[in-house]
């Protein structure tokens, strides 16, 4: 509270967020693209069945008729139909420092793009437009790279154990006292990896009987993690404090539905990077 008022003024102010509307003619055209694409990976599918086309995707060995399928056929429709004619667009391996730009090492298939072949020519400057930099690592300046090499020796590439049993350093200690003292808490805790952060450590605070209130646009690894407890769910609007307001308020005066208990525990769910 605030002068005896709970929030002070700051949530009581309309939050305005303004977002690039997608052209109409782009969003038929998208779905257009779509509809094609769909007719003519199942003319292809046809087509492969009589003989009329090559079968160029992986399929069920003779021996196994008996067994149950691997997958159902629709599953792979995708990847035999798109994926694999544009595999070549994915996991490219470059040969030089991650940054803005980087050096591609140049691949080609003989066998339509199930295997891949160097070349020995390198592609240099490419725009890197496909990494998350976060934390500014990303970094070809010198001096900075000087840093990295001399934290690399004094610690290593990784701790390869969990933290509870010998992967504890004196940065993680650190770093964790840095996060608690600028969020104004007593303690905190850092984890080495995001998604299984999220996805394994919500389970283990919060379950049945409990009430998890999660923005829209959360990531995928928050929306699991939320699943996998058990917890309800409810969402509210993007970065929007008075949506959550509104959820927060009704949660905690009619509780639990049925019953009307009061929620175990209620946990508000949010992306740091917003």
């Amino acid at each position: 509270q605030k002068n005896g008022i709970s929030n002070g003024t700051v949530y009581k102010k309309t939050f305005i967020e303004h977002f690039e509307q997608a052209p109409m003619y782009v969003a038929v055209l998208t779905f257009v693209g779509f509809g094609v694409g769909t007719v003519f990976g199942y003319l292809r599918d046809f087509m492969r069945t009589w003989g009329l086309e090559k079968r160029n995707v992986a399929t069920e060995r003779e021996q196994q008729k008996d067994f149950v399928p691997l997958y159902q056929d629709f599953e792979n429709f995708y990847t035999r139909n798109l994926y694999m004619r544009i595999r070549d667009n994915w996991n490219r391996p470059i040969c030089s420092v991650p940054g803005p730009q980087f050096d591609l090492m140049e691949r080609i298939t003989d066998d339509y793009n199930w295997t891949f072949r160097f070349t020995g020519r390198t592609i240099k400057n490419v725009i890197n437009m496909g990494s998350y930099n976060y934390l500014g690592f990303a970094e070809t300046d010198v001096n900075a790279l000087k840093t990295v090499t001399i934290e690399l020796q004094k610690y290593g590439t990784g701790i390869c154990s969990t933290r509870q049993e010998m992967g504890t350093l004196d940065k993680h200690v650190e770093l964790e006292k840095l996060v608690a003292k600028f969020l104004g808490v007593e303690d905190a805790m850092v984890f080495g990896m995001g998604f299984a952060t999220n996805s394994m450590n919500i389970p283990a605070l919060v379950g049945k009987g409990c009430l998890i209130l999660s923005d829209e646009l959360n990531h995928t690894s928050l929306v699991l993690g939320a699943r996998l407890s058990g917890a309800t769910i409810r969402i509210f609007k993007h970065n929007n404090m008075q949506s959550l307001e509104n959820l927060l308020r009704d949660a905690i005066i009619y509780g639990q539905p049925r019953s009307h208990r009061a929620w175990r525990k209620i946990i508000i769910l949010v992306e740091g990077i917003y």
